[in-house]
């Protein structure tokens, strides 16, 4: 028999088919099976620690041992013959793409887990002794019973072969650096999986008290020295860093490496491209400076004015009083023009905290997310040191990127993206992270949020920032700059202060960024920038459902969000191809 609908009825259906696209597609139950199964391994194979308050143990975060690798490798290939055997054709868009993001997710996943297989040979020499522990520990997985005599012997056998391991490591001139902290984290990961196994029987079976807790003792302390000397033994052998006195040490990947990584986080440019794209963004930067310096009374001499702008700062105690004035200036400014739609429970509960001053050496500036945190002088920096935190963090430069921090940016996001499509949280990337922040910032200059020639140029600064994240970061992966250099540049082409240069370099290649990071904050929100040119400049969604749209897909690559929005036809083996950035205009 037909069944007929109403248009009722099917004006229903559809709206119910919007609200559950939101949170899930065809493939979601597939992520969340796979993310899971992954945990699942790594909270079986991995040491434990034992909470004494609760009755939960806690998984330790360790190397992953010979079994649990080869675990992996089986389910991220049982996962990929899966996808082949789904109906891609018969999935809606967003179901296409969250099978898209699953597919290259396992597929570099696969790749890391071949990588670190490599490079755990290569330290098999330094680890001899690793098989016993890790058969003890799947041993005591479904606690066994242990001959207490035996194991106090094998204990005291690893001992010995640690001495033997040390006495070969001495006499190494050095160990490459990436494979020095790849053998001390297995030998931390040993000391942490005995640590486990042992903890398990001691002082629960007699026999195994009264024979192991002496060797034991014993045998961790030896797997402690051991770890640290290793460390102590990696040198950074394979770099093209060029030679310089900043006392900055990173490992420049090189081109090809960096082409795979741009290929990897959807973005169809060489980073020669790139630094194209952030020169002409530059001289944008640069025509808008010299109109702001002029207006001010400096003429074409932009750095007397970006200074009169730096001496604006706030006394010492004042800062988060400035914070809370430029968010709510932010906020006002985007409800008036109704941008998008924020919950307000998002703005009843994000936080504040200070930074400390060690943290200040990497992150000059303040940073943001569940809360902002505050770069501003203590009492135990040098007058000098406080002088440019205060002129770097003054009230001009901060207006440009409270919002960056808070509402709209990072902390809506957090908020948002806990709530809308959660199982994406896992195929994350710095240029929608950081991108969909830094479109704020390009969208309200644009929006005309800056109004005096000062506001415009703290909000300017900013953006000539990020051009030069992307010219000194490329140019240090290619080989090309040193970090001396770097920091010359964000002093002499940005005006940044010495001390928050150096912060800033520090950051990007010893602060555990990816080499891609500081590239993805401008061409994250350039992208976002023409998606919105694309869909709201021509009339197809007003900027509000734009944005309310953008921030319910979570944080996945701009090209495929770009493909959810425009319903394109997409096939299993996708590969980026957005030219998304226009050279000539």
């Amino acid at each position: 028999m037909l069944t007929v609908y109403s248009p009722l009825v099917f004006a229903q259906n559809t709206a119910n088919m919007a609200a559950i696209y939101e949170q899930a597609s065809e493939m979601s139950g597939k992520i969340i099976q796979y993310n899971q199964d992954v945990d699942a391994i790594s909270d079986f194979y991995s040491p434990y620690t034992t909470n004494e308050r609760t009755e939960y143990q806690r998984r330790q975060q360790a190397l992953n041992s010979p079994q649990q690798r080869k675990r992996l490798v089986e389910l991220n290939n049982d996962y990929l013959k899966q996808l082949a055997g789904t109906n891609f054709d018969a999935m809606s868009i967003y179901g296409k793409v969250d099978y898209i993001l699953l597919k290259k997710k396992i597929n570099f996943e696969l790749l890391d887990l071949d990588k670190e297989e490599e490079k755990y040979n290569g330290i098999k020499k330094y680890i001899s002794f690793a098989n016993p522990i890790y058969e003890l520990e799947m041993k005591r997985r479904r606690g066994g019973s242990m001959d207490a005599q035996q194991v106090a012997q094998q204990l005291n056998a690893i001992i010995k072969q640690i001495k033997t391991d040390s006495a070969s490591v001495k006499k190494v001139a050095s160990i490459d650096m990436p494979l020095a902290k790849m053998a001390q984290s297995a030998v931390i990961g040993l000391r942490d999986r005995l640590r486990s196994t042992c903890n398990f029987y001691l002082g629960y079976d007699p026999q195994f008290t009264w024979w192991i807790a002496a060797p034991y003792r014993s045998l961790d302390s030896s797997l402690t020295r051991y770890s640290k000397l290793l460390i102590g033994a990696g040198k950074v052998l394979n770099t093209t860093q060029k030679p310089d006195s900043s006392g900055i040490k990173g490992v420049p990947i090189g081109r090809d490496q960096l082409i795979k990584q741009l290929q990897a986080e959807l973005i169809p440019y060489t980073p020669e491209e790139l630094i194209a794209l952030a020169n002409k963004e530059f001289a944008w930067c640069d025509k808008e400076m010299l109109k702001a310096s002029n207006e001010m009374g400096f003429g074409n001499d932009w750095k007397k004015a970006l200074e009169k702008v730096k001496n604006s700062y706030v006394e010492v105690g004042k800062q988060p009083e400035l914070i809370v004035k430029l968010y709510n200036d932010a906020i006002s400014f985007i409800k008036e023009r109704d941008m998008i739609t924020i919950p307000p429970l998002a703005e009843e509960t994000w936080g504040m905290v200070m930074m400390s001053p060690q943290r200040q050496l990497v992150n000059p500036f303040f940073t943001g997310g569940k809360e902002i945190s505050i770069s501003y002088p203590t009492n135990t920096m040098s007058t000098e040191d406080k002088l440019m935190s205060m002129r770097g963090n003054n009230p001009y430069f901060s207006r440009g990127t409270v919002q960056h921090e808070l509402i709209p940016g990072h902390n809506l996001q957090y908020f948002m993206n806990s709530r809308y499509k959660p199982y994406r949280r896992d195929f994350s990337t710095p240029f929608a992270i950081e991108g969909w922040s830094l479109y704020w910032e390009l969208l309200l200059y644009d929006k005309g949020f800056a109004k005096t020639p000062e506001e415009r140029i703290g909000m300017l600064f900013w953006r000539m920032h990020r051009c030069a994240r992307i010219i000194f970061s490329l140019n240090y992966h290619l080989g090309k700059w040193s970090p001396q250099q770097c920091i010359d540049f964000l002093v002499d082409r940005v005006g940044h202060e010495k001390a928050n240069a150096e912060g800033e370099v520090r950051r990007s290649f010893v602060g555990g960024y990816s080499p891609l990071y500081q590239v993805a904050y401008l061409v994250g929100g350039l992208q976002l920038f023409s998606l919105k040119k694309e869909l709201v400049d021509n009339g197809k969604m007003t900027l509000k459902q734009f944005h309310d749209t953008v921030i319910k897909e979570n944080l996945i690559p701009v090209e495929l969000l770009r493909a959810t929005l425009t319903n394109q036809k997409l096939d299993r083996d996708f590969t980026t191809q957005w030219k998304f950035y226009d050279f000539n205009k």
